[in-house]
């Protein structure tokens, strides 16, 4: 398994997708979110969402579908 960017969110927009994601039976994970938070720059830095690179595809339709 190896775990490929998805893409960058706004802290909160990374929570939704990773929630998302799952219920659609898509492991993702958001890297980052603890950072924004320790920095007091939560809308600054943005969140990396990650998922296994099998599942890149499938989650890129889910994502376009949700626009």
């Amino acid at each position: 398994m190896a775990l490929v960017e998805l893409g960058r969110f706004n802290r909160f927009e990374a929570h939704i997708v990773v929630g998302r994601l799952e219920s659609e039976g898509i492991g993702a994970v958001s890297f980052d979110s603890e950072m924004s938070l320790g920095e007091g720059s939560a809308f600054l830095i943005p969140v990396r969402v990650m998922v296994d690179d099998d599942d890149i595809a499938a989650a890129r339709r889910i994502l376009d579908d949700a626009r």
